[in-house]
């Protein structure tokens, strides 16, 4: 999902992708400080934190490889809304993101805002559909293989749909540009297949390991239902 340096060039273009990323931010500390105003501001700094580091560990550790205009990683965008929720898995994307810029490619920095906006815009997409899928007395943990599919595809379908559209602001549409997002867009689709099995095997291991729940670290809603 990283903009390839180069593809969007000149200090206009690039303030667009900043703009759009304060944008989602801001919404993501309003959804952020609710989780702190309900279970506190510790836990939620917890449950931050431990999302920003399996960010980074998801973008430097699994498998990632360039594929047309961007990049194809194992984000697990859906994985991490479902343990963390919303508030701290968007800022968990962001910071690992920054932290991954800053140590080890300094390169994409200049695209930070865009790639930024790739990531949470599709998780606020998530978390909404989340709550119109998923009914109130379900736990996360007892979730179906079809709510899991629908919620990663949201996600793996707005990741795309926003690096398609960086490409094109940054490239034009003409018929490279087309192939190389057509390319990017048919590789990542491997993403969702296997995201949803991820999610059910990390539920599946969350249910198991009860005490869990003890700790805060994870998302209230993960072991209870909100209604």
């Amino acid at each position: 999902m990283h903009i390839e340096p180069g593809l969007v060039v000149g200090a206009a273009k690039l303030a667009l992708g900043f703009a759009t990323a304060a944008g989602a931010l801001a919404y993501s500390a309003k959804l952020a400080v609710d989780m702190a105003k309900k279970d506190g501001f510790g836990r939620t700094a917890s449950r931050t934190l431990v999302a920003t580091l399996l960010v980074l560990s998801f973008f430097e550790i699994l498998p990632h490889y360039p594929v047309g205009v961007s990049e194809v990683h194992f984000i697990l965008g859906s994985t991490l809304f479902l343990m963390f929720g919303a508030g701290p898995a968007a800022f968990g994307l962001a910071i690992g993101l920054l932290t991954q810029g800053l140590v080890f490619a300094p390169a994409d920095l200049p695209q930070y805002g865009m790639n930024v906006t790739s990531l949470l815009v599709p998780l606020l997409a998530v978390n909404v559909l989340a709550s119109r899928i998923i009914p109130a007395k379900t736990a996360y943990t007892d979730v179906s293989y079809r709510q899991a599919l629908k919620l990663s595809t949201a996600y793996q379908g707005g990741v795309i749909a926003w690096v398609a559209f960086w490409a094109f602001y940054g490239a034009g549409i003409n018929a490279e540009s087309i192939s190389s997002v057509a390319t990017f867009g048919a590789a990542y689709l491997s993403v969702i297949v296997i995201e949803p099995v991820i999610d059910l095997g990390i539920l599946a291991a969350a249910k198991a390991l009860r005490s869990v729940e003890r700790s805060g670290l994870f998302h209230s809603r993960l072991f209870q239902p909100a209604a």
